[in-house]
């Protein structure tokens, strides 16, 4: 299950897994940034809130999980990854070869510094910067 929430007015979507990752979870994923990003042609940020990463309910939900990125990553201008788990670290180096969007990691402390440069603003406190 993921809690999402669209913030429409400055373009940044805030998802936090909460617990084994569904197919529907995607399409609802989906549902809140394809309206935004069909009316002003991009979404400027995607926060991944990552406690633990819960995994998937099903390999139908893992595919889905990689549709949704196919179809979206070059849509979506900066990914702030907000975890204290390596996979933030790893996330920021490895995705760049994958998606089109500035990727940084943010430590769970860090959550507004995330989302404020998710939505444009100039910041150099991420780790690995």
């Amino acid at each position: 299950m993921i809690e999402a929430k669209l913030d429409a007015d400055v373009g940044v979507l805030h998802v936090r897994p909460v617990s084994a990752l569904a197919q529907s979870d995607f399409r609802e994923l989906a549902a809140l940034a394809d309206p935004f990003i069909e009316e002003r042609g991009s979404l400027p940020g995607l926060v991944l809130e990552i406690g633990r990463f819960p995994g998937w309910e099903d390999i139908a939900a893992f595919v889905e999980h990689f549709r949704f990125v196919r179809d979206h990553h070059k849509h979506i201008a900066r990914v702030a990854v907000v975890t204290d788990q390596a996979l933030g670290e790893l996330a920021e180096k490895v995705a760049s070869h994958f998606v089109a969007a500035q990727v940084r990691h943010y430590a769970s402390g860090q959550l507004a510094q995330a989302c404020a440069w998710a939505a444009g603003a100039d910041d150099s406190t991420a780790q690995g910067s």
